[in-house]
């Protein structure tokens, strides 16, 4: 029967293995994102790499891929890394405040520090100017959420809107957490409290507030009395119903005029028949309708895993055969892809040298065909 002693030392020997695999890990994983090597199997960045080809979540992907990019930025991380005075959740709030000018003062101080201090040793380091400006939920227990719909304070739809209780009701909400990148765009979660009813806290400006009120008051007529969320409910309707008509997808739309039939010339004149201008990058909208209910709205690039890319962020048509090489504004010939990947076969087709003069890659996350 072993002691505690000796199960500690056999522990402790684990997560030493375990620390020296991640910094090799990572170590490996950065040199992997420095050949952009992503890029061969598909990926549009080394996020998408770690979260569809690795299988990691997207927390778990967003720590490898900071981690990664702060390697090759300063490579001293790796040893504290790997002897575990550095952990994935605080190197994301080092990567934040740390340059090569101060890294010798400011590496230690994230050293055993947990998510929260490293959060403190960032502020102090580069103290923000303002609250960020996020959509946050907080987490409500079942029982709490089945007393607040009791109450008379969740039926927000019948309540009339006063700008000047806004920015109270939100005085005591805590401040979003911060751990995502700067440049990430800021996530929007819904906190569920009933089958139908959700809670959403959101930090907005001054010009908001304004806007809302004359939003408000431009549908006193056909929304007496409407709250918060009856306006911003309308003017959703109407981004999603332009969006739509961009796509072609109307509630009644016009069915595919066939081209008239070219007239014979004249005897009585000299003037030859007008001849119909093609426009071949232009795609009709019953075109673009039927290639949107094809594709189901999402992107039909293929991985080479083998399985499609399925964003819905930034869509475009994308034609299969080139119309520079003779392809058709058809429907067998277009495909949904999402900007990224749109480009990405661009330059499969065309090369980077051709395609830098429209879409120059960007240094990072950008899109280059593989070498």
């Amino acid at each position: 029967m072993t002691t505690a002693r000796e199960t500690t030392n056999r522990l402790l020997d684990l997560l030493r293995r375990e620390q020296g695999a991640m910094a090799d890990f990572l170590v490996a994983l950065a040199d992997f994102d420095r050949r952009r090597l992503w890029q061969e199997l598909g990926h549009t960045s080394l996020f998408a790499f770690l979260h569809r080809e690795l299988g990691l979540s997207a927390g778990a992907a967003y720590y490898r891929k900071t981690a990664a990019e702060l390697i090759q930025r300063l490579p001293e991380v790796v040893e504290p890394l790997r002897d575990g005075r550095l952990c994935l959740t605080s190197i994301c709030e080092l990567a934040k405040v740390i340059t090569a000018e101060n890294r010798a003062e400011v590496l230690p101080r994230f050293f055993h520090t947990s998510k929260q201090e490293a959060k403190a040793v960032a502020a102090e380091i580069a103290p923000r100017e303002a609250a960020p400006h996020r959509a946050v939920v907080t987490a409500v227990a079942p029982v709490a959420a089945a007393r607040q719909v009791a109450a008379p304070a969740l039926d927000l739809g019948h309540q009339p809107f006063r700008p000047d209780e806004v920015l109270p009701a939100r005085a005591n909400v805590a401040a979003p957490p911060t751990s995502l990148a700067v440049a990430s765009p800021p996530r929007t979660v819904t906190e569920p409290l009933t089958a139908d009813l959700r809670r959403l806290h959101v930090t907005v400006s001054k010009r908001f507030i304004e806007k809302l009120e004359a939003a408000r008051e431009a549908l006193s007529h056909s929304h007496p009395g409407a709250d918060v969320e009856a306006i911003l409910e309308a003017g959703l309707d109407l981004v999603i119903e332009r969006a739509a008509a961009r796509k072609g997808l109307v509630k009644r739309p016009r069915t595919r005029r066939k081209a008239p039939a070219p007239r014979p010339p004249s005897s009585e004149t000299a003037e030859p028949a007008e001849v119909e201008v093609k426009r071949p990058r232009h795609i009709p909208a019953a075109v673009r309708r039927e290639v949107w209910v094809r594709d189901g709205g999402r992107c039909q690039f293929r991985l080479e895993s083998g399985e499609l890319c399925g964003s819905t962020h930034r869509l475009q048509y994308d034609h299969i055969r080139p119309v520079a090489l003779g392809g058709e504004s058809t429907v067998p010939n277009l495909r949904l892809a999402c900007a990224a990947h749109n480009l990405l076969a661009a330059r499969r087709v065309f090369g980077d040298r051709l395609m830098d003069r429209y879409a120059p890659a960007r240094p990072s996350g950008g899109m280059a065909a593989p070498r």
